[in-house]
């Protein structure tokens, strides 16, 4: 079955409210016989004369009438649809947004990114999910509107990211250690130790971290004593035993007294954190705005420039 032409809904609607054909056309900015054939189109449409000519002018059938009824709400709502968006008003915005994100960052910029969205849009909640994996198939199905990490080959390749800071691995130990003292940390002293690994899966995956990918370069590896699943618990271990953490350089800044950090004495390729989400959102006034949110706090929270290392 053919589809109707729906612009002709828009030359109907016209046609009804002036009643006539050269007023129409005029309105249409049409010529005559334009508007005359896209009358006889719209009768050939509908099976009906829509308008009949009575003495000088037209009058409409009652299929017509019945018609008039219902078309101003469907053009008015198809060139709403079809306008630009309207202003974001932050004010009145109530929404959810689900942001995924590896360890650290919630309580590195979570508080500052829930106040400034308490001020400038009240209505709005987050909800923050830990990211167990790279995968973006949450960024794809809809489930997570933003993520937080480092762009990995499990990445789909249509996802957008932008970078919000670096970072780069040190040496934690607690104090007192060995490590902590006697100065600069050579590599034999930092491989005499038993360290912990930080790694996502359970079980051997085939696949090394950068600080062991840096390592295995030159022909080292270290003792591993133990294997934790994120940094915060490599950081507690380290605190309260002999093993050596390797974490990056932000996430050990918060730490409190009874712990040392130290260069590490290898080359180790700096991280690069950067904001992920699917084009299918990179339009949306809201989702714009939570992402200049997220790149804002960001910025003042680390301060200076957050694309350098760690001061």
């Amino acid at each position: 079955m053919t589809r109707p032409d729906l612009n002709l809904l828009v030359t109907l609607d016209v046609l009804l409210t002036e009643g006539s054909v050269a007023a129409a056309a005029r309105r249409l900015r049409l010529s005559p016989s334009a508007m005359s054939r896209a009358l006889a189109r719209l009768r050939e449409a509908t099976g009906d004369p829509l308008l009949v000519r009575a003495g000088r002018g037209l009058v409409a059938s009652p299929r017509a009438l019945e018609l008039r009824e219902q078309l101003g709400s469907l053009v008015q709502a198809a060139e709403a649809a079809l306008r630009p968006q309207k202003p974001l008003r932050l004010d009145q915005l109530e929404k959810t947004f689900t942001l995924r994100s590896r360890e650290g960052f919630v309580e590195g910029f979570g508080p500052a990114l829930l106040a400034r969205i308490a001020r400038e849009a009240p209505g709005v909640r987050l909800h923050f999910l830990p990211k167990p994996d790279k995968d973006s198939a949450p960024l794809r199905d809809g489930s997570v509107d933003l993520e937080t990490g480092v762009v990995g080959d499990r990445m789909g390749p249509e996802v957008r990211a932008q970078a919000l800071f670096r970072d780069r691995f040190v040496g934690v130990v607690r104090a007192g250690h060995a490590l902590a003292e006697g100065g600069e940390v050579a590599l034999a002293r930092y491989l005499a130790c038993q360290h912990i690994e930080v790694a996502r899966r359970a079980g051997p995956s085939g696949r090394q971290g950068p600080v062991d990918e840096a390592l295995a370069a030159t022909g080292q590896a270290r003792d591993i004593a133990t294997t934790v699943a994120g940094f915060s618990a490599a950081l507690a271990l380290a605190q309260a035993t002999e093993l050596v953490a390797s974490v990056p350089e932000r996430h050990a800044a918060g730490l409190h007294g009874g712990m040392h950090r130290f260069p590490l004495p290898f080359a180790v390729p700096p991280l690069t954190v950067s904001l992920l989400w699917h084009p299918r959102l990179e339009a949306d006034p809201a989702q714009r705005w939570l992402r200049g949110c997220v790149r804002e706090v960001v910025a003042e929270v680390l301060g200076g420039d957050p694309l350098g290392f760690p001061g």
